[in-house]
């Protein structure tokens, strides 16, 4: 049996209407599903544990954002029970690159048709994400984002966040060290990314693989915030990594160090002095 873990904070809403959808279709088709919801940050990952621990649990299906993936995905690590997303939230940036519908109803058809298949997974020192994790202009940029997404849904919270940070960014010191050897610049962005999307549908790297066994690092060296805009246009469509100042590596291990970075994780931003990264092949059954 299915269980739903629905966010009813996702989407302004949506995902209460959605899991209100879902009931519906699932009925209409005879199908037994169980239904739950989250009550604060970091509950459907204590929800997807209970989930899977049922006899006769076949999927853990995340009703919500990116956030909601990532939290039921860390409660489903090492169960080998499958994840399943219904995008409910604002930007749904990693169902861009498994292929997930964004309509629900048609995520839920692939969810109940395809059989899982197994996915990376990144590890950020002792946390988890599925999609992006990194440093500078797009972590500003998600500041104003998030002040956003409480007026407007999709893309359109990315874009104001991307204007206001334009104004407001400053360039990010950094180490890093990839297969042994150490470079240390100020960067512009520095991802490590699993998914090739972030902000809404940016393909920050549009080769990434989720289920090649590689993390793609991309690192954009910092330029005068007066020539930021001319090169927004090359990064909203996907031309990033034809930048003359872009290096794009693919990996397994990263170092970051600078002091006190503010780091994104699957849209969710931490503090910190030191990030390593390590990539878990293929750690995850996701229904994609």
């Amino acid at each position: 049996m299915l269980t739903f873990i629905v966010n009813p904070a996702a989407g302004n809403g949506y995902a209460l209407r959605t899991e209100t959808m879902l009931r519906e279709e699932l009925a209409r088709r005879g199908i037994e599903a169980a239904f739950v919801q989250t009550e604060k940050p970091g509950h459907a990952t204590a929800l997807a544990c209970a989930a899977a621990a049922e006899p006769g649990c076949t999927g853990v299906v995340a009703v919500g954002g990116d956030g909601t993936a990532y939290e039921v995905a860390c409660g489903l690590m090492d169960t080998q029970i499958p994840l399943g997303i219904i995008p409910a939230g604002t930007g749904n940036d990693f169902i861009k690159t498994v292929g997930i519908p964004n309509k629900p109803l048609q995520a839920l058809e692939l969810i109940l048709k395809n059989e899982p298949r197994p996915v990376d997974v990144g590890r950020m020192n002792d946390q988890l994400f599925l999609n992006v994790s990194g440093t500078g202009f797009d972590v500003t940029v998600l500041d104003y984002t998030l002040a956003a997404k409480k007026y407007v849904r999709g893309i359109l919270p990315y874009l104001i966040g991307l204007i206001r940070g334009i104004a407001h960014y400053k360039p990010v010191h950094i180490r890093f060290t990839v297969d042994g050897v150490t470079e240390e610049r100020d960067v512009l962005i520095c991802s490590i990314a699993n998914g090739r999307f972030f902000g809404g549908g940016i393909p920050i790297c549009p080769d990434a693989a989720p289920d090649d066994g590689y993390f793609d690092l991309v690192v954009v060296e910092n330029k005068p915030r007066w020539m930021i805009p001319f090169y927004i246009p090359g990064l909203l469509f996907g031309k990033v990594l034809t930048f003359p100042f872009t290096a794009h590596r693919r990996c397994k291990e990263v170092t970051i160090v600078s002091k006190g970075m503010r780091l994104n994780m699957d849209g969710e931003v931490s503090v910190m002095d030191r990030a390593e990264y390590r990539l878990l092949g293929g750690a995850l059954k996701l229904f994609w």
